[in-house]
């Protein structure tokens, strides 16, 4: 048989002008020659005969299956041989191209899908209540047998949490002192009481603004990354080695990042106190006419101590909230770099949630205590 027979070809029926006979072979090898054929096949054409075809292949198939969809024909229009039919039939069954299926929006179904929301929420809860509970058995345990302590990995930890974030933490904190400043000057000065911005800035910044701040920042740069070095861990299956070698997950990745971020949470609330307040003197010198002398004399004359224990307080408390949140999305992580993404945007919107939350019930209730 020559080449010439074995290429793609059509003709039409003398009989039928709207019938097309295809010849040839209709493979994979001469698909481009193939969707030239079909393009060359006039409108007219209303039934495709391949019974001619000597040899046709899946990607022959799904051409005609396209063709006959893009002219409105259905796959009845074609004719295929009896021995190529088990083919046709295969292909036509896997290329379901049935349109998704529009999404309800009525009462019922949002009603659902709050109570399925509700319901992964809820285990989200639960999850984090035990493994909390896992951890804190396990620091107990810590303090039993000290050998299990690793101190490089905590001291590495403390230089990732706390050293690299003190620049930034810094910045944002002197730059919201200002403004702080900067907003409480503009409604004082009506009244003639610019000198009360020492005590506006200096019971906001104790109290609740630096460590705030400051949970926030660690929040979207320590939980994520907790996150995602976890998680790419667990999508490399070196969480289940560390397992097989009789090794566990918790005292050796979690349990370093906890204690780093209870030891440098605090001392960056420190800093960024002392930044706030630097904020503060920095518009009174150079905006309300305070001499730096003076605001600090009047600082040391109407700020209690409370104030600096109140905020720092809670500096603990949002340490555990994004170490235990940043750990636990990481360990949650399916093994898919999709999966790690998820779990790391979650785990900043959480902890960042969470800490707001806290911080807004303690405010409340420090109020009450009169503390």
């Amino acid at each position: 048989m020559t080449d010439h027979a074995l290429r793609p070809q059509f003709q039409f029926d003398q009989a039928d002008p709207t019938r097309v006979r295809l010849a040839g072979e209709w493979t994979l090898d001469d698909a481009l020659q193939v969707a030239e054929r079909l393009r060359e096949i006039p409108d007219s054409a209303r039934v495709i005969d391949a019974t001619g075809i000597d040899r046709i292949d899946s990607a022959g198939v799904l051409q005609l299956m396209r063709f006959a969809s893009r002219r409105g024909l259905s796959l009845d229009d074609i004719d295929f041989r009896q021995d190529h039919r088990a083919l046709v039939c295969t292909i036509e069954d896997v290329a379901d191209d049935r349109p998704p299926r529009k999404r309800d929006y009525g009462f019922l179904a949002a009603l659902a899908r709050l109570g399925y929301r509700m319901e992964e929420n809820g285990k989200e809860v639960v999850a984090l209540l035990s493994f909390t509970g896992e951890n804190i058995v396990k620091l107990l345990r810590m303090v039993r047998e000290p050998r299990r302590f690793r101190m490089t990995a905590t001291v590495s930890h403390m230089e990732q949490v706390g050293l690299d974030a003190v620049p930034l933490v810094i910045l944002l904190s002197y730059l919201v002192g200002t403004v702080i400043a900067f907003l409480g000057s503009t409604v004082l000065r009506d009244f003639g009481a610019e000198i009360y911005v020492v005590e506006l800035v200096s019971i906001a910044f104790l109290r609740e603004f630096a460590v705030l701040l400051t949970a926030i920042v660690l929040a979207g740069r320590t939980a994520s990354a907790f996150t995602a070095q976890i998680g790419t861990m667990k999508s490399r299956e070196e969480i289940d080695a560390i397992r097989t070698l009789g090794l566990d997950p918790i005292d050796l990745l979690v349990i370093p990042r906890l204690l780093a971020l209870l030891v440098m949470l605090p001392l960056l609330t420190f800093i960024a106190m002392m930044a706030g307040l630097a904020g503060g003197i920095t518009v009174g010198a150079f905006d309300l006419g305070i001499p730096p002398q003076m605001y600090i004399s009047r600082m040391h004359e109407t700020i209690e101590v409370r104030h600096f224990l109140v905020g720092l307080s809670k500096a603990p408390i949002f340490a555990l909230v994004i170490g235990l949140i940043g750990c636990l999305e990481g360990l949650q992580v399916q093994g898919t770099a999709q999966s790690v993404g998820e779990r790391t945007t979650s785990s900043v919107v959480q902890t960042i949630s969470l800490v707001i939350v806290i911080d807004a019930l303690a405010a409340l209730w420090f109020m009450h205590m009169d503390w």
